[in-house]
């Protein structure tokens, strides 16, 4: 018996509704996914909204570390028969600065040490890990092998010395800014210091003196403990929970034996 022709978008087409009904869900669905993969247009805000907004919030908590440091420091020249700062005077203090420095220094530490980490150490199952069970990824790439034509950055088409410094340059530059923040944490700390010395009639300190005491290296080891504690929670919690959604995340429908 011949099948009845039925008309799918203008056209007459052979089959049964249900047959024609498949042919359309499967166009529809393939019409989906193609429009689930185009890529998305954004403008300068969307495009650059998670740098904006962590740097909006950075700014607003160095704003709350400043005015309530400001009356804390207030609070304790007070207790010590000291004239109290004016915000001039705070901002440009040994206590303001060292309290957001050593801060920095932390953090920088964190991510140089995390980048470099991650280059030949795995956490199996881990969504901040390479596959252990791949003998190479594309992180691993090498960029001398790259199409030079094509939209890859100066140094990778200059090629000898810059881009051996290309190729570690996060790393060297996070690098660089913990051991700026850790400079920064020495002078404002030997600052702030040899003020309450003077204050006890005790002679003030170098920065390298300061460098050399239990204060400087004890005000840094309780950053950079909760730095790597925080880290490693993130490595293991990763193998086991979800975020969707996230790129810190393997999908949730992930194995746990997944490494992503």
């Amino acid at each position: 018996m011949p099948q009845p022709r039925v008309r799918v978008n203008g056209r007459r087409r052979e089959g049964t509704r249900e047959a024609v009904t498949r042919i359309e869900t499967g166009a529809q669905g393939t019409e989906t996914r193609a429009r689930e993969h185009r890529p998305r247009r954004g403008g300068f805000l969307r495009n650059n909204s998670l740098a904006l907004v962590c740097f909006a919030l950075f700014a607003i908590f160095v704003v709350g570390l400043f005015f309530t440091g400001f009356r804390e420091n207030n609070a304790d020249r007070q207790t010590h028969k000291q004239p109290e700062f004016s915000l001039g005077e705070y901002a440009t203090s040994g206590a303001f600065w060292e309290a957001l420095t050593e801060n920095w220094e932390s953090e920088y530490l964190q991510m140089a040490a995390y980048v470099v980490l991650t280059v030949f150490l795995i956490q199996k199952g881990s969504a901040e890990s390479k596959d252990p069970e791949e003998s190479s990824e594309t992180v691993d790439r090498d960029p001398r092998h790259a199409d030079n034509r094509g939209n890859v950055p100066w140094p990778v088409r200059q090629g000898g010395p810059w881009l051996r410094l290309y190729e570690n340059s996060l790393f060297l530059v996070f690098l660089a800014l913990f051991l700026a923040s850790l400079a920064l944490h020495a002078i404002t700390g030997s600052r702030e210091f040899s003020s309450e010395q003077q204050a006890h009639g005790e002679p003030a300190v170098s920065t390298v003196e300061y460098v050399q005491t239990s204060r400087f290296w004890f005000e840094s080891f309780q950053n950079w403990q909760s730095e790597f504690l925080a880290v490693g929670s993130l490595v293991l919690f990763s193998v086991w929970l979800r975020q969707r959604g996230s790129p810190e995340s393997k999908p949730v429908d992930a194995a746990h034996s997944e490494t992503a």
